[in-house]
């Protein structure tokens, strides 16, 4: 019997040996944990199925590489939810998704009224709030996308632009206040 590998060796034994059974053993370590987050995110269990089944291809695959000089616990954890959120991402803003979703929201609600959803983004799209976004810079835009719109941590967001958690919590308040005041 072969003792525990961690994160790391898993990893570096995918991408330097497509070491099958490495890739195994990290999809049961994290799949299921993947999912879950996953789920909090998107109400429909087959496409957070697609998601998860999707991200472990990346990595299978070698399109999506783990940078092994981060010297912090958790990291590969938060390199795969990095990963499959922003495939959630993409998959909910592609047309077979947003129709999908379209759907299950008719369900839930009557036709003729508005839900929440529709009302947010069509402000979002047409309204003030797409012209507050324009003229934020883009360091603070990329703030905003990573935490609010992807809906990751300090501290995921911070190792994703590159920058420390305090920058990435210092950027999100500079850029609510001047939305704020944009749109006040």
């Amino acid at each position: 019997m072969s003792a525990t590998r961690s994160d790391g060796e898993l990893l570096r034994a995918i991408a330097a040996d497509s070491d099958r059974h490495a890739f195994e053993e990290l999809y049961r370590r994290y799949a299921p944990w993947l999912t879950a987050r996953l789920r909090g995110r998107c109400a429909d269990p087959s496409v957070v199925d697609d998601v998860v089944q999707e991200t472990f291809l990346a990595i299978w695959r070698g399109k999506a590489r783990y940078q092994q000089d981060r010297s912090t616990t958790g990291d590969a954890a938060g390199w795969l939810w990095r990963i499959g959120s922003r495939r959630l991402v993409d998959t909910l803003r592609g047309d077979g998704a947003r129709g999908r979703l379209r759907q299950t929201l008719a369900r839930l609600r009557h036709r003729d009224e508005a839900s929440a959803e529709e009302r947010v983004l069509s402000g979002v799209e047409h309204g003030d709030l797409a012209g507050a976004l324009v003229r934020l810079s883009p360091e603070l835009r990329a703030v905003l996308q990573a935490t609010v719109v992807d809906g990751l941590t300090t501290r995921e967001a911070a190792v994703l632009l590159g920058i420390p958690p305090g920058t990435v919590k210092t950027r999100a308040m500079r850029a609510r206040k001047q939305l704020r005041e944009a749109l006040a």
